[in-house]
């Protein structure tokens, strides 16, 4: 992609003084043109980085493996549609206040991939993803939502409802194992 820029607008860019760029003129360290009107252009070639997609789907619980299968076909036709080719698919079960999780963090980590399509912003991270976002960016990385928030109020909600959610889970989970625990015992007491 070829961008053509006024001297001024070229030294705002960089942070540098018109005299700078003049003196970067002179040792042949930018490319210039010079139009009928003895008006100079700077011009830059940034090189087109190619766009290549991941997509990350998840579900919280094995109970819910038809949905990570739904979820994906989902974001690939979307993905489809839009004309991206998809370089990898990574499904994952874990919940989403486990910053822990090997296939996310691996995704995270690869800095190959250039786009990152999610269905909803829960399905990557439930908290955070404001920071994530921010630091993908730094590298040239975009996390793309097909379903963001439609408002900030939506956004607490969801936000409220998950944590909400994942004490509850996290509190059946407890009572689950106690339960277990319990028959394991019983078993061998019976013995």
């Amino acid at each position: 992609m070829i961008k053509k820029y006024k001297i001024s607008e070229y030294a705002r860019l960089n942070n540098v003084s018109i005299r700078t760029v003049w003196n970067w003129i002179k040792l042949n360290k930018i490319k210039t043109e010079k139009k009928i009107t003895n008006r100079w252009l700077i011009i830059e070639e940034k090189p087109i980085k190619p766009i290549k997609v991941a997509i990350y789907a998840r579900v919280s619980s094995s109970e819910n493996k038809s949905n990570l299968d739904t979820q994906t076909d989902r974001i690939v036709s979307y993905a489809n549609a839009k004309g991206y080719k998809i370089e990898k698919i990574i499904k994952e079960i874990g919940s989403g206040l486990n910053d822990n999780r090997d296939k996310l963090l691996t995704l995270l980590l690869d800095k190959s991939f250039t786009h990152i399509i999610i269905e909803h912003k829960d399905r990557f991270s439930r908290f955070g993803m404001n920071f994530i976002t921010k630091l993908l960016e730094l590298d040239g990385r975009v996390i793309e939502i097909i379903n963001p928030p439609n408002n900030d109020k939506e956004d607490l909600m969801e936000d409220f409802v998950s944590i909400i959610t994942s004490f509850c889970a996290r509190l059946y989970g407890q009572r689950r194992n106690k339960r277990q625990t319990e028959k394991l015992i019983n078993e061998l007491n019976s013995k």
